[in-house]
């Protein structure tokens, strides 16, 4: 029997993929740690070499885009390759020129087209622009006064790592065009007179050879479009025919990203080059949006770090009382956007904001946002006192439920201290998120998988990465949280040891592991197992879910083997001396067909015919290691858990988790499915 799902929950969560090393370790080194093999290696002139700019990007892609990716993930770097491009039609729009940007996407061919009609890319120009690594009109506050970046490395990239390429300039009557393939120039027109407006066009189509079987999500594409007509009023970007444009900038972005009714409107202050949105809701832990010059900052930065203590520090002297800052920022959701002169990041991707000061002859990041907050935002308080006034009840009851659990949070503390030293639930890895030095894709790549029981547990530790993946093993089904207060983290033993696990008490910035994969078996135990973590991060941590860093690891429902190529693969062990049960050496290898659902099973049992050999999975435990490590391996399969204004999350948790047992008997009942 089966039980059909209610449509509105159906899309609760979207399907991703993850890479991840798994390379498993060399066992003999010697007393320096070097292996016998790595010695006899010879090292001479004839090793060193020297890379043009394309062979250096699709060597090194992740240096240039982050992760490659097949576009599950709105990170991926297919997605990358759309920004760079958009990113240079935006800092057109930021400085006075093109008021619209139009985007195609083919679908079929994956070929992407951006057209902006800002000033055009100096002809002469042209080919530097797209081939030539280090060249760009950024340099200087002159042209480009607050770009994104700097570096004049993006539209390169994005040549590099394309099957075709291809950039057009229009410019006061002329215009000229290159088309190239992966890097290479394949040709290019002398300038020639147009009747076209001013502007840039670019045409690329990313390498299948980097992007496996890759596919543009159109939902990741329209976020990112938005999230640019947020930052830029005024800007209309058109992808696929469709419009996009925001009146109201910062204050568009917070009311369509809120999962719970706001406890006031939302308070929106601009001023030159910084823009801010304020609320606060009944949920717990703190959500911000942050952006630079129009670059979505999804790792924060010198700029939200300046804002969160500011902003804290303005409402506490507003009242005048002696809050604590997390009492202030508890249930706070906000978005900050500033416009920094050449700007410094963390990384070529631009996810975080390395720059100290706002420009070279301004002042200091922190000292900007802090004296726009203590005077905007104090006068807005003192004019909207009804606003203060909820906000006042709100940081109120927060400090009431801190003051209520504080004894329960010193013991839950020193709990976790004594068990940091031995923590038999917790297998870590060597490479954490939070870690401030290390290879930024080993870092993104850390996972903590959460496993019922210890036979799970056991097989995913004997054959995971112990560089990146890291378990932790439940002793049972955990507690419902639904409805609860906070202070049953840290009263519940198995909570509050995840909770110090994933070093996320003070909030999500200090996580340890960028992936949180829920590994449970497919049955119905698993799958209320599964229900249950969800309720404790959805209630809890739900910035931990909408930033995107939580998954349900899929495992197969079914082994189909052919029975011939076993039969052969045990008559030639015999032969050779091997497993005399004729079992095959590796399992995976050739004969083998996981299937992940009944389509699959029907579809390799159809291929197979009456050779089929079927075996089901009935829970993780019955997977061998050898078998399992193909599972979380560089082809593991993911659910990403998501959370989003639609998906009324509030609704699904009481449907599911509420104390309304006769209704979902009800619903059971009337939806079974008998299958013969």
């Amino acid at each position: 029997m089966s039980v059909k799902i209610p449509p509105k929950f159906a899309n609760f969560v979207s399907k991703c993929t993850i890479m991840t090393d798994t390379t498993e370790p060399n066992d003999i080194f010697d007393a320096a740690g070097v292996s016998d093999e790595a010695r006899q290696v010879e090292y001479a002139e004839d090793d060193i070499r020297t890379l043009d700019w394309k062979e250096h990007i699709r060597l090194r892609p992740g240096m240039y885009i982050g992760k490659l990716g097949d576009g599950s993930y709105s990170d991926d770097g297919i997605y990358v390759l759309l920004k760079e491009v958009l990113d240079n039609s935006i800092d057109e729009f930021m400085m006075g020129y093109g008021r619209l940007i139009t985007i195609t996407l083919d679908d079929e061919t994956g070929r992407v087209s951006v057209r902006d009609n800002g000033r055009g890319v100096p002809l002469g120009k042209l080919i530097d622009v797209a081939s030539k690594m280090n060249t760009g009109a950024k340099y200087d506050n002159k042209a480009f006064k607050k770009s994104v970046g700097l570096n004049g490395v993006g539209i390169k990239a994005v040549n590099a790592l394309s099957t075709s390429f291809t950039i057009s300039a229009f410019r006061d009557g002329l215009t000229r065009s290159a088309i190239f393939e992966r890097g290479n120039l394949v040709s290019e027109t002398p300038e020639t007179p147009t009747d076209e407006p001013n502007g840039t066009f670019v045409e690329f189509t990313p390498d299948a050879t980097v992007f496996r079987d890759f596919r543009f999500n159109h939902e990741f594409i329209v976020t990112l479009i938005r999230n640019y007509t947020y930052l830029n009023t005024g800007l209309a970007i058109v992808f696929n025919g469709k419009r996009y444009v925001s009146r109201n900038g910062l204050l568009d972005l917070l009311k369509a990203n809120l999962t719970k009714e706001p406890l006031y409107p939302a308070i929106h202050l601009k001023g030159p080059d910084i823009e801010v949105a304020i609320t606060h809701a009944n949920q717990y832990g703190e959500e911000y949006y942050s952006f630079v010059n129009g670059q979505h900052t999804t790792q924060g930065g010198t700029h939200l770090a300046a804002f969160k203590e500011a902003v804290s520090r303005t409402i506490k002297d507003y009242f005048g009382r002696n809050f604590e800052y997390s009492d202030i920022r508890n249930g706070m959701i906000a978005a900050v956007s500033v416009k920094v002169e050449e700007p410094v990041f963390e990384s070529q991707t631009k996810t975080k904001l390395g720059s100290r000061d706002m420009g070279p002859d301004g002042p200091t990041v922190a000292k900007f946002i802090g004296d726009f907050l203590k005077k905007e935002l104090d006068n807005y308080l003192h004019k909207d006192l009804e606003t203060a006034d909820i906000i006042l009840k709100k940081i109120q009851e927060s400090e009431r439920e801190r003051k209520a659990m504080a004894g329960v949070t010193k013991l839950a503390r020193e709990r976790a201290k004594k068990v940091n030293l031995h923590n038999s639930k917790l297998r870590d890895c060597q490479v954490h998120l939070n870690d401030p030095k290390g290879d930024e894709e080993l870092k993104l790549a850390s996972s903590i998988f959460l496993t019922e029981g210890d036979s799970a547990s056991g097989s995913i530790t004997k054959i995971r990465d112990v560089k990146t993946q890291a378990v932790f093993s439940l002793k049972g089904k955990p507690l419902n949280s639904f409805g609860m207060t906070r202070k049953v983290v840290y009263e519940n033993e198995e909570f509050n040891l995840l909770q110090a696990a994933l070093n996320i008490e003070d909030g999500i910035d200090g996580l340890r592991y960028n992936n949180v994969i829920i590994a449970t078996d497919a049955d119905v135990d698993g799958m209320h197992i599964r229900l249950l973590l969800l309720t404790f991060f959805l209630q809890f941590f739900p910035d931990l879910v909408k930033k995107g860093h939580v998954y349900v690891l899929q495992t197969p429902l079914f082994r189909v083997r052919d029975k011939r190529a076993i039969r052969r693969k045990g008559s030639k062990a015999k032969k050779d001396g091997a497993k005399a049960d004729g079992t095959p050496e590796s399992p995976a290898a050739g004969a083998d067909t996981y299937c992940y659902s009944d389509a699959e099973l029907d579809a390799a049992v159809t291929r197979l015919g009456s050779s089929a050999e079927i075996t089901r999975f009935k829970g993780l435990g019955e997977i061998s290691p050898d078998e399992f490590k193909g599972f979380i391996g560089p082809d593991m399969r993911l659910d990403r858990v998501t959370l989003r204004k639609e998906d009324a999350v509030g609704d699904l948790l009481d449907f599911y988790m509420g104390k309304n047992t006769s209704d979902r008997q009800e619903f059971i009942i009337e939806n079974l499915v008998v299958e013969e």
